[in-house]
């Protein structure tokens, strides 16, 4: 059988187009390449094959029907396990949704249906999306396939894994602080944040309402293309949603680089990057320059605040979130369902006979309940959120410390858009360093923050970014350049990406077939 599982999702989509191959064909042995090397990455946390073989199957028989077919038809996807998927678990990897079933798609489990991917399972996260490396999961670390005793990147790391070990050409992430494009430049691919509201946060579920964002992780941009244009548009079951046309983003990659100005930060090669990574990233604008682009240095004062804003935004909003995981309505509870009951009825007896004082004892045995409940399905990171935020918003806190992280986000929000005043886009590093090893960092959650230090302004701003490959270090690691555009210049940014991945590559090499040695100008 040929190996599918080596072609980019473009290719595959143009094979199965022609007849070259059916998508049962495709679908099996891109099952295959999962047996073979999922047992050793753990990027999946659920696989479905008998689902994905009759997807195919029906693809398939449109196609020989002659019936009309979407732009994915047929191309193999997994899906982030945060994301609702009818009839299936969504655990968001972790104990407290272990069991539970959605009863309807997301908004963009929908699309990719309707667009004829072929879904074949779901991928492992950090806990609730919370952590940088996927070692917050409650079920499984998720291993690096450059190197399996490094982490992936989180918090889609197996959505990123699962691309770069090429199990499957697609997969969609989220990301609310980076947990896209981080996990791709550690892989070694390419991943795309887009603006907040572009795509549908539908079925999401959510960590911190303003920063979430869903996207594409691909091998290159002209794939993050071909399925950001299936993911994007409005959806009125989500109010964020943004009402604007969706570009043919696939179909405008193609555009001159020359006089492209590109922003570079100075405060972003100081102190605290890796050697290798700043030259690779100045590499990577060295090649833009080659093929005509400005580089002009752009100010940004306000962002070493970035992170510490993020830290009190993101878990504020996340104990709002997470505070509907009582251990009652759904979701995992303590074992004690059998004393819920006896108190439910104990408390209409008690408020029919107006006993107050008892009644105020049976409350804080429920409130017993809800705590040994988040207790034992909550892990360590998300307690740990969710007590922070809780902190933050809380009586006497909350103007100085929400409040004033609010205002820091209008302030790096007005420093984008004065650099977007002198430049088309902004340039520079994903991580500070190539994937650390696991458990590295896992006893310093501060050393575990600092790592989202360059990608958490987009999110703050809620403006476009992406993570492509620019080069490797000497250990063979991945390394990746940062991209960000201003809001909706999604295209902008995917001709930027387009342009450097013509000219080098990077975003070719697979795990096992790697050479660390400067890419050269195709020319």
């Amino acid at each position: 059988m040929e190996s599918f599982w080596e072609l980019t999702a473009r290719e595959l989509s143009d094979k199965l187009r022609r007849g070259e191959c059916s998508a049962v064909e495709v679908a099996r042995a891109c099952l295959d390449r999962i047996a073979a090397e999922d047992a050793t990455v753990r990027a999946f946390l659920s696989v479905e094959p008998d689902w994905a073989l009759s997807q195919a199957e029906e693809v398939d028989r449109r196609r020989r029907a002659g019936e009309s077919l979407g732009p994915l038809a047929g191309v193999p996807v997994a899906v982030k396990d945060n994301l609702c998927v009818q009839g299936r678990v969504t655990s968001c990897a972790s104990r407290m949704l272990a069991h539970f079933r959605s009863p309807y798609d997301a908004t963009v489990v929908d699309r990719l249906l309707k667009a004829g991917a072929i879904i074949v399972g779901k991928t492992n996260l950090d806990e609730f999306a919370m952590g940088g490396s996927t070692e917050t999961s409650a079920f499984q670390f998720t291993r690096n396939p450059w190197d399996v005793e490094r982490i992936p990147g989180g918090s889609s790391g197996g959505a990123a894994a699962c691309v770069a070990a090429r199990m499957v050409p697609l997969s969609v992430g989220s990301d609310t602080g980076g947990s896209i494009r981080q996990p791709a430049a550690l892989c070694g691919i390419s991943g795309l944040k887009p603006t907040y509201g572009r795509v549908s946060r539908f079925g999401l579920v959510a960590f911190a309402s303003s920063l979430d964002q869903i996207g594409p992780l691909a091998q290159s941009a002209e794939d993050c293309a071909l399925l950001l244009e299936v993911l994007a548009g409005h959806d009125p079951r989500d109010a964020t949603s943004l009402d604007r046309p969706v570009p043919r983003y696939a179909s405008e990659l193609e555009g001159a680089i020359k006089g492209l100005r590109i922003g570079w930060v100075p405060e972003h090669f100081t102190e605290g990057l890796d050697g290798e990574v700043g030259e690779a990233v100045r590499e990577a604008l060295r090649i833009y320059e080659d093929l005509g682009a400005e580089l002009v240095e752009v100010a940004s004062p306000h962002a070493r605040y970035a992170v510490a804003a993020y830290y009190i935004i993101a878990p504020s909003e996340a104990s709002s979130n997470l505070a509907r995981y009582d251990g009652v309505h759904y979701g995992y509870r303590t074992d004690e369902k059998a004393m819920l009951a006896d108190l439910e009825e104990e408390r209409r007896l008690l408020r029919e006979s107006g006993d107050e004082a008892a009644l105020e004892e049976i409350d804080s045995a429920l409130v017993r309940l809800y705590r040994r409940s988040r207790a034992g399905g909550f892990g360590a990171e998300v307690k740990r959120r969710i007590m922070l935020g809780t902190y933050a918003l809380s009586a006497g806190y909350y103007d100085a410390y929400y409040l004033k992280a609010l205002k820091v986000r209008r302030l790096i929000r007005q420093d984008y858009d004065r650099a977007f005043s002198q430049v088309d886009v902004i340039a520079g590093p994903v991580t500070p360093s190539p994937a650390f090893r696991l458990g590295e960092k896992t006893s310093d959650p501060l050393a575990m923050y600092l790592f989202d230090l360059y990608t958490v302004g987009a999110n703050l701003a809620g403006l476009p970014a992406m993570a492509i490959p620019c080069g490797f270090s000497r250990e063979g690691l991945p390394i990746g350049l940062h991209l960000q555009a201003p809001a909706l210049e999604e295209v902008r940014l995917l001709r930027a990406a387009h342009a450097l991945q013509r000219n080098t590559d990077w975003h070719r090499r697979r795990p096992g077939s790697h050479i660390a040695a400067r890419s050269e100008l195709r020319g």
